[in-house]
């Protein structure tokens, strides 16, 4: 059952890296009461168009709070990161969420230094797992890698060991 208090704003890569690992969406609808999406990510994933790899299952995932128009960021998101992990950042400081879910090491430190809490799609799973969501760690990183999701070691040893 999500809990109803959590919601987090996700970026592109975790949406990727989650649909490569159990092969759908609902681990996120699992934990949290509302996933957002900001416009920005969405047209990235999007943009490899409808037969790109976790496009179709985005789509059919219509519990997603898809922001419908782009958001203002403030210069130093826009200048620091890509647009997807800025306006993650931005959404979650604007709506007042605080946690999002980044994977790109620059984008957390960022989040973190925006005073925000930060998971990624290992966390996630990590997640999943304690409240009783059955996922394989070892498959599901399997998974990922077999789709060009790069895991560092430490990464993989504290999935594995969690």
């Amino acid at each position: 059952m999500p809990d109803q208090a959590k919601e987090v704003v996700i970026n592109t890569t975790p949406l990727i890296a989650l649909t490569a690992a159990t092969g759908n969406l609902d681990v996120l609808r699992c934990l949290y009461s509302r996933v957002i999406v900001p416009y920005e990510v969405a047209k990235e994933i999007r943009a490899g168009g409808r037969d790109a790899f976790g496009v179709e299952l985005f789509e059919q995932a219509s519990w997603l709070d898809i922001s419908p128009e782009p958001m203002a960021l403030m210069p130093y998101l826009q200048n620091t990161l890509d647009s997807g992990e800025a306006s993650v950042i931005q959404t979650a400081l604007q709506l007042g969420i605080n946690l999002v879910c980044i994977d790109e090491i620059l984008g957390r430190r960022t989040a973190r230094l925006s005073n925000l809490n930060v998971t990624g799609a290992i966390g996630v799973l990590l997640k999943a797992k304690s409240k009783g969501y059955q996922v394989s760690m070892t498959d599901a990183i399997s998974r990922m890698r077999e789709h060009g999701i790069w895991l560092s070691q430490n990464v993989i040893d504290f999935a594995l060991t969690h």
